[in-house]
């Protein structure tokens, strides 16, 4: 199959210009591309069989240095600014045709996919890669064919990803020597000057995030999913450190993805058929899903091994905190099969507000909801400089703006439609501190967490008694089960109650601040979800 099939996948190389290659390595299997890896000197073995590689000198995303092609499919829907920066389409192809190139003489691994296990939304992806393991990513990310599929294949998008080749800015119209650009004319990505695998994944789900819904109506989503045995599906939105991927592996819920999926009429579906999920003081009494899923097949990134072993350290920071391993799906044990759900009956939006102000659960309305769902919110300790306690309020809308190349309102108002719809509940989850802020206060104990998420999912609150938060107006559970009733009401787990007044209208002045630019395009409804200011009661 593999060999019949190389002569066509030569001649659609060729139609992209790429001629005079070293070798072309099509759809090899994980231990092919491990092998072709260790061998070429591009990663190890750890002894858990997992192969550890380092990105270079990129261990995350570069926000700034990722473009879309502006032309006259994007020029009136894409929200150009600091997220979505355009990039001149004549540079965009003599990039391009340096890349190719570039390519002269080099070892090339092709990678036929798909993204979206709902068959009905799915896009078929090829990847061009010169490293393994990179290709050994997508063949982890990417929804894997079967000899069908590839027999019939034709790609709907090209990725083209080449660490090694290095822009000339002042040249080539990028801003540094690293690149990810994204043409949807030609339907093509350019990664370039990286080795951070994040870069191609979340190019196809920056793809996906501008024609889901103007096309689809679909509902793309930055959020992980899981289903319960009687086929009720969650959706788990949160930025990073708020606990989606650990809250989300439930080990009595179906996992169905942990970062990327669409809500359709009918089906809440993930759009890749791995994770990627952080490693950092991973542990196997704390996530034992992810421990267990590092095994071969595996990739970790940029982590170190305890000293003269081949064992992983991970609470090891030397390299980058942003330590990762990918790996398929099915190296989960209770992975969903397809990763496709029913039509979500609760959403959880988590944030581990630093500044001890959110309740550790509330209830939203609608218009609430897609304030909140816009404004993405999360508080975070900040950094290692010594003295420094006070938490930083971070707001990325929808919850994952880096990605989302239309205007958040868009999202919002299509979030909106769904939830009245499909009547469903919104909870936000405080996964942050209590009792004061960050220095002061404690972090709300995991078990509470996870009692009052089973509590909604199981419907235990629905006939509860609610108050109202002063500023935020949430609707706050007056009990939960196997929860402190005490702790419910933020407000009552501080010493100093005009402290805690003061820091919450101190919040509530950051959301609105931070949503300024989206009044504009906001409906009435989504502006009244906000908090009440001081100076508006």
């Amino acid at each position: 199959m593999r060999r019949t099939n190389l002569s066509s996948i030569l001649k659609s190389l060729e139609d992209l210009g790429i001629h005079h290659t070293k070798g072309v390595f099509w759809n090899l299997h994980p231990a092919e591309l491990v092998e072709e890896a260790v061998k070429r000197g591009e990663g190890v073995l750890a002894d858990s069989g997992a192969l550890m590689c380092d990105t270079g000198k990129f261990t995350g995303r570069s926000p700034k240095d990722r473009f879309i092609v502006k032309d006259e499919l994007t020029k009136d829907k894409v929200w150009w600014g600091e997220v979505n920066i355009p990039f001149d389409a004549d540079k965009f192809d003599q990039l391009y045709e340096k890349m190719v190139k570039f390519l002269d003489g080099r070892k090339i691994y092709v990678r036929d996919a798909a993204a979206g296990a709902d068959p009905n939304y799915r896009m078929n992806i090829r990847v061009i890669d010169t490293q393994a393991w990179h290709n050994l990513f997508c063949y982890n990310m990417f929804l894997r064919l079967n000899e069908e599929e590839m027999a019939a294949f034709r790609p709907d998008f090209t990725i083209l990803a080449i660490p090694e080749f290095k822009a000339r800015p002042e040249i080539d119209g990028t801003r540094n020597e690293n690149f990810a650009i994204i043409n949807f004319k030609r339907r093509i990505i350019l990664v370039g000057g990286t080795g951070y695998t994040g870069e191609t994944k979340k190019g196809i789900f920056s793809v996906l995030n501008f024609l889901l819904p103007d096309q689809e109506n679909v509902l793309s989503m930055h959020c992980s999913a899981n289903a319960g045995k009687d086929g009720d599906t969650a959706i788990f939105f949160g930025l990073s450190g708020t606990g989606k991927t650990t809250l989300s592996a439930d080990p009595n819920r179906y996992l169905i993805g942990d970062d990327e999926h669409g809500w359709t009429e009918n089906s809440v579906f993930n759009f890749e058929g791995g994770c990627y999920a952080k490693v950092i003081d991973l542990s196997a009494e704390g996530e034992p899903e992810i421990w267990n899923a590092i095994k071969f097949g595996a990739i970790l990134e940029n982590t170190r091994f305890l000293p003269g072993t081949r064992t992983v350290d991970f609470a090891n920071k030397e390299v980058t905190e942003n330590t990762r391993v990918s790996y398929p799906i099915y190296h989960i044990e209770n992975a969903r099969e397809p990763s496709v759900g029913g039509l979500p009956e609760n959403i959880f939006y988590l944030t581990a507000d630093a500044y001890g102000v959110l309740p550790p659960i509330s209830k939203l309305t609608v218009g609430q909801a897609m304030y909140h769902f816009i404004s993405g919110y999360t508080a975070k300790v900040a950094g290692t400089e010594a003295g420094v306690n006070e938490p930083k309020a971070t707001f990325s809308a929808c919850f994952g703006s880096p990605f989302m190349p239309l205007h958040p309102t868009k999202y919002a108002e299509i979030l909106g439609e769904k939830m009245q719809k499909q009547q469903v509940n919104v909870w936000m989850i405080n996964t942050g501190w209590s009792g004061g802020p960050y220095g002061v206060g404690s972090r709300i104990k995991l078990r509470y967490t996870r009692a009052m998420i089973t509590a909604a999912l199981e419907g235990k609150l629905n006939a509860m008694d609610y108050e109202q938060h002063p500023v935020f107006d949430l609707a706050m559970p007056r009990s939960c089960p196997d929860v402190p009733a005490e702790i419910l009401n933020p407000r009552n787990t501080w010493q100093d109650k005009q402290a805690y007044d003061d820091k919450a209208n101190d919040l509530a002045e950051k959301f609105a601040k931070n949503f300024e630019k989206f009044a504009e395009n906001a409906s009435e409804e989504i502006k009244a979800g906000g908090p009440i200011l001081v100076s508006n009661r």
